[in-house]
C-alpha cells in the first residue's frame, strides 16, 4: 500500500501551522529529544555485542549501581539538549543537582527538562523492555539568565509536555501535550520516528492489574485491601490478570494501549515509596491525564497537585483507567 506515513518532524511543524502563535521551541525540544532516542536506541539494539551491558563501577545519587547504558542514555540526552537551542537547564535521575546550559542562546529558551534516562536498567542485562522518560517545563525564572532549582520544583500540573521512549520489540516515542497524546513507532527503514497511535486514549476499565505481589505483607492493609479488589476469591467472581515488568515505562506503555492499573505503593523501608516524583510519576500522571485516565499518590491527593521538595523526592503512585483508580482511591482513603 502507497500509504503516507507523517514523521515526528512534520508532525510538529503541522502543528506549528494548527497555532501560528506558537514559538516551535517546544517542537523543536521534541525533536531534539526523539534524536537522543535514536541514538541510545542504536546502542540498546546492539548492546550484547558492543560491550556495553553489566555494571558501570559506580552508583548514582540514589545509591543504586548505575549500569553502562543507564550512563550512555545520560550523557546523550544531556549532549543533545546542550546543543538544542530550546533548553535552558536539565535535572536527571543519574545526576546530584541539575545542569544549567549558560550559552546565551540556551539561557534565552523557556523550557526546562527533567528526565529518567533509561528506566528499567535492571532488565537490560536479561533483554527486558526499558526505556526513557521525559517532561518539559516552562522555566519561572527570567529569560536571560541561568535557570534556578525552582525552575525544575514545580507541581505536575505545569507540566508543558511529558513522554516516554519505550525500547521493546518496536521503538516508540510516546508524548503528551496539554491536548493530546501522540505515539510515534521509530521505523528503521528510514531512521524516522513515524505516526503510528494517533490521539491515544486509555480505556476506562481493563481486566489488568499490575503491581509487585512479592511486596504484598509488607504493604499496608489499606493496599492490601486495594488489591484484594482485582484478586479472585471465588469461582463467581470477575477475573483479573496480573502483569508486573519491572520497568515502568513497560507498564504504562502495556496500561496506555490496554488499560488497567499500575500500583507502586510505599512499602518496609521506602515509607514514602520507591519512584520518583520528578523523573517518573510527574510525567507519567501527565500522560495518563491527558489520555483520560487518573493517577494519584494516596486517597486524598491527586499527584499531579503535589509541589516537590526536593529533586529526587519519592512518592507512591496509583495510575491507569480512571474507574480502576477511582475504585482503589475509594479503598485506601
Amino acid at each position: 500500500m502507497n500509504q503516507r506515513v507523517m514523521t515526528l518532524d512534520e508532525f510538529t511543524i503541522q502543528e506549528l501551522r494548527n497555532y501560528p502563535g506558537a514559538t516551535g521551541q517546544l517542537s523543536g525540544l521534541l525533536r531534539d529529544i526523539g534524536l537522543a532516542a535514536k541514538r541510545v536506541n542504536v546502542e540498546v539494539n546492539k548492546a550484547g555485542i558492543a560491550d556495553i551491558l553489566g555494571e558501570a563501577g559506580k552508583t548514582n545519587v540514589q545509591g543504586e549501581s548505575v549500569k553502562k547504558l543507564d550512563e550512555f542514555a545520560n550523557d546523550q540526552l544531556i549532549n543533545s539538549l546542550r546543543t538544542s537551542i530550546y533548553c535552558c537547564g536539565v535535572a536527571s535521575e543519574e545526576n546530584e543537582d541539575f545542569i544549567s546550559f549558560d550559552d546565551d542562546l540556551s539561557r534565552n529558551s523557556k523550557y526546562v527538562v527533567l528526565m529518567d534516562p533509561l528506566d528499567g536498567s535492571g532488565n537490560i542485562d536479561v533483554n527486558v523492555s526499558i526505556g526513557t522518560i521525559f517532561s518539559v517545563y516552562r522555566r519561572l525564572s527570567p529569560n536571560g539568565q541561568s535557570c534556578t532549582l525552582e525552575d525544575f520544583l514545580q507541581p505536575g500540573i505545569m507540566q508543558i509536555a511529558a513522554g516516554y521512549i519505550i525500547y521493546g520489540s518496536s521503538t516508540m516515542l510516546v508524548y503528551a501535550t496539554r491536548r493530546s497524546v501522540q505515539g510515534f513507532t521509530l521505523d528503521p527503514s528510514i531512521g524516522e520516528f513515524c505516526l503510528s497511535h494517533p490521539n491515544m486514549r486509555v480505556p476506562e476499565e481493563s481486566d489488568i492489574f499490575s503491581v509487585n505481589m512479592g511486596y504484598y505483607y509488607l504493604y499496608e492493609q489499606n493496599i492490601q485491601r486495594a488489591i484484594d479488589l482485582f484478586m479472585a476469591r471465588n469461582a463467581g467472581d470477575k477475573v483479573y490478570r496480573h502483569r508486573f515488568v519491572g520497568c515502568m515505562v513497560s507498564e504504562i506503555h502495556r496500561t496506555l494501549v490496554q488499560g488497567g492499573v499500575f500500583m507502586y505503593p510505599a512499602f518496609g523501608k521506602y515509607t514514602n515509596g520507591r519512584l520518583r516524583l520528578c523523573y517518573e510519576c510527574n510525567p507519567m500522571s501527565f500522560l495518563m491525564e491527558k489520555a483520560g485516565g487518573a493517577a494519584i499518590a494516596d486517597g486524598s491527593r491527586r499527584l499531579l497537585d503535589i509541589k516537590p521538595d526536593e529533586l529526587h523526592q519519592r512518592i507512591p503512585i496509583f495510575i491507569g483507567s480512571k474507574k480502576m483508580v477511582e475504585a482503589i482511591q475509594r479503598e485506601i482513603s
